[in-house]
């Protein structure tokens, strides 16, 4: 059986410039990053479009990479957890980016330091900062980070970065405070070694408007197959009877069944109901709406079929979101003075 080495495509970006892709690596970049937990690559966007080069990017699902080499030329490396894949990390970059899954500690005792994340996937990016220390990071989850293991596992991740070297600012954001039609929050975490550049930091963002109308496809364009069949339509509309109707809008079933009608959808979840969110109260959203609700430019390109575009954007993160974050951090870097303190 060949190694993973031998079966996996190194981020290169003088290949990826060479490829016809909607976002292309720069042979040259501003700066580099490495994109861990690389998804379909809505972290990377951003960073892509200030002119950063990608030195190294990582994604264990098959489908996610499938996407990810359509729209940037590069098959990221696999299993992170592998010292042979952390062994292509080159030794020098500027920022790590990473939206890593949540997951439990198995804290006995009281010390909550790097040891204890030990058998997490968190475990593999602080590995990576002890040995590459780049001057910035920035960490990306889900709001319930912040209290899972009633505050345990949150406290822990933030101690390891401070063991680190670094000093660090959190905050948790609301995709529709940066112009999407998605109420999806997220715990952001940015770092600097330099604690001026920390300082220098804020998540006071400008809040942004939000239409529904905007990122919707004529239903004459979307697929016959993603209509709700009318038994379920005919049982919406009577869930939804005396509440106020109107259009667009999408009609959202919680576990409980009852329909909300909103201007906006609720976070997109990849274990949700194929019926979770209908547009209008007849139909699912099409793979570009989806992409359009996570703030996906239009030039993203679909690459698999629309049940992992389901998966792949619950998954994902809120594009505007971290632009904005990717800008703030590109700023702090160009007028702040690096140092290790």
């Amino acid at each position: 059986m060949p190694s993973e080495a031998a079966t996996t495509t190194l981020c290169n970006p003088l290949e990826s410039a060479s490829y016809d892709v909607p976002f292309p690596n720069p042979i040259i970049g501003k700066r580099s990053f490495i994109d861990l937990f690389a998804g379909i690559g809505g972290i990377r966007i951003p960073f892509t479009e200030l002119g950063y080069k990608c030195v190294f990017s990582s994604e264990l699902d098959k489908n996610a990479q499938r996407t990810y080499f359509a729209n940037f030329g590069e098959h990221p490396y696999g299993d992170i957890t592998k010292e042979i894949t952390k062994q292509q990390i080159p030794e020098h970059f500027d920022l790590l980016l990473a939206g890593f899954p949540c997951q439990a500690f198995s804290i006995m005792g009281k010390m909550k330091g790097f040891a204890d994340t030990r058998g997490t996937l968190f475990f593999d990016v602080a590995t990576i900062l002890e040995r590459h220390q780049p001057q910035a990071v920035l960490l990306e989850n889900v709001k319930q980070l912040t209290t899972h293991d009633r505050g345990n596992t949150f406290a822990t991740i933030l101690s390891v970065i401070n063991q680190l070297g670094y000093h660090y600012k959190w905050k948790v954001l609301n995709a529709l405070d940066f112009g999407l039609p998605q109420k999806r929050e997220r715990v952001i975490i940015v770092a600097f070694r330099n604690k001026h550049q920390t300082d220098a930091f804020s998540f006071d963002f400008e809040k942004k408007d939000y239409e529904l109308a905007s990122i919707l496809e004529d239903d004459s364009q979307v697929d016959a197959a993603l209509f709700a069949s009318e038994h379920i339509v005919q049982k919406r509309r009577q869930r939804t009877s005396g509440k106020n109707i109107f259009y667009p809008s999408v009609w959202h079933e919680n576990k409980a069944g009852n329909i909300s009608i909103l201007n906006h959808a609720c976070a997109l979840r990849t274990g949700a109901s194929y019926n979770y969110l209908l547009i209008n109260g007849v139909r699912r959203p099409s793979s570009r709406e989806l992409l359009r609700f996570q703030g996906f430019p239009d030039k993203f390109r679909i690459a698999v079929p629309h049940g992992e575009i389901r998966r792949q954007t619950g998954n994902s993160v809120a594009v505007p979101m971290i632009r904005e974050i990717a800008k703030r951090i590109d700023l702090i870097l160009d007028t702040h003075q690096h140092t290790d303190r």
